[in-house]
């Protein structure tokens, strides 16, 4: 069986959840996400989870800051999760190369893949210690919510390549 049919066949088995912190308040990013959710849920069981923004964190240092929100992903992750972190030191995929990605973790996960973009001073040790893998979307920096839609977009493009459809183009 080629990789194309096994991926399709276990799809309807593997949940994707993006993780973020904080919500998305930019209107333009909303309805870019909104989109690419609504396209998404023909292809594959799909959520993004909004923990709130930390309050006071004008009071906190970076380390605490990151502290308190790497406890509030923790909680959000359950032992079978394959965590996997948006971080600007993680590896880098052509769209291509992250749908064959995202295929080899759909066959050899059991429930779900969990999409980390953390806040914005990134992840606490303890995160980085529970991920399975990190990637980078770009070398360049993005906002974190401008990083939820294009993040949405790939997840979405990478659905079209294992479907053979014509979204992407070469």
């Amino acid at each position: 069986m080629n990789l194309l049919v096994r991926v399709t066949h276990k799809i309807s088995g593997v949940k994707v959840c993006l993780l973020v912190i904080g919500k998305t308040d930019r209107e333009f990013v909303q309805l870019g996400i909104a989109e690419y959710e609504k396209r998404l849920k023909y292809y594959i069981p799909y959520e993004m989870k909004v923990i709130p923004d930390l309050r006071n964190t004008k009071n906190m240092n970076e380390v605490e800051q990151k502290e308190r929100e790497g406890k509030l992903l923790m909680e959000q992750f359950v032992s079978e999760d394959c965590v996997i972190l948006l971080d600007e030191r993680g590896n880098e995929y052509t769209s291509k190369a992250f749908a064959s990605f995202l295929a080899q973790k759909m066959l050899a996960s059991s429930k779900r893949l969990v999409f980390v973009i953390g806040g914005p001073y990134g992840f606490s040790e303890e995160v980085y210690k529970r991920a399975n893998v990190k990637i980078s979307l770009s070398k360049m920096t993005f906002s974190h919510q401008m990083v939820r839609m294009i993040f949405v977009e790939q997840l979405y493009r990478a659905m079209t390549i294992l479907k053979g459809e014509p979204y992407h183009h070469e």
